[in-house]
């Protein structure tokens, strides 16, 4: 880890950071700035709800320029898919108005999917309750921040209780793949092609 780099607990002047990263890593660890007219809806969806909701697992990476990383989880998959029901997506609903027809833009994907949220498949629930997200922007990769980020999240998850955690990856992200079997993630097979779902031994 570079010396002038620390990870940190999140604090709460951290969300715009959160959304930022977020959306310049969101096109399968690419910048997406350019895919979307709105450039918040992506955090909205993927970041500020843990930053919100779940802030004891949240973390972010600081150099002298800034926050440019976050790993972000929570013990509980279902119980907060729950939460963001009742505490975070009726606001964004009232915002973002669902699509008149099929979603054909990709604002209209992202509002489509805070209308309908996904859920995580339950056989991946099943073998790794908990989950976690991880993005860095590129002047804080291939430094081993993103092994230190995620090593502070497990810990923080195993005082949680959690014993195993899982993320998905879309399968074009060569990169991001090759850390998570470097890192020690399992990929498990769900017999679905969107994503790779991994999990891993909390200790």
């Amino acid at each position: 880890m570079p010396p002038a780099t620390r990870i940190r607990p999140f604090e709460r002047q951290d969300i715009a950071a959160l959304y930022d990263i977020c959306l310049k890593t969101g096109d399968s660890g690419q910048d997406a700035t350019s895919l979307y007219a709105d450039p918040r809806l992506i955090g909205e969806i993927y970041a500020a709800p843990y930053g919100r909701l779940q802030p004891d697992l949240a973390f972010v990476a600081q150099d002298e320029q800034g926050v440019a990383g976050y790993v972000i989880g929570t013990a509980d998959t279902r119980a907060f898919e729950a939460r963001q029901e009742a505490e975070w997506w009726p606001r964004l609903r009232k915002v973002h108005p669902s699509p008149a027809g099929p979603p054909s833009t990709p604002d209209e994907r992202l509002v489509y999917r805070i209308h309908h949220p996904f859920a995580v498949p339950q056989l991946v629930v099943d073998a790794a309750p908990a989950h976690l997200h991880i993005n860095l922007l590129p002047r804080l990769q291939g430094q081993g921040m993103g092994k230190a980020l995620i090593d502070t999240l497990r810990d923080a998850l195993r005082q949680a209780g959690a014993d195993r955690v899982h993320l998905g990856c879309a399968p074009i992200n060569h990169r991001a793949l090759r850390f998570y079997d470097v890192y020690g993630f399992a990929r498990l097979e769900t017999g679905g092609t969107d994503a790779i779902w991994m999990t891993l031994d909390i200790d």
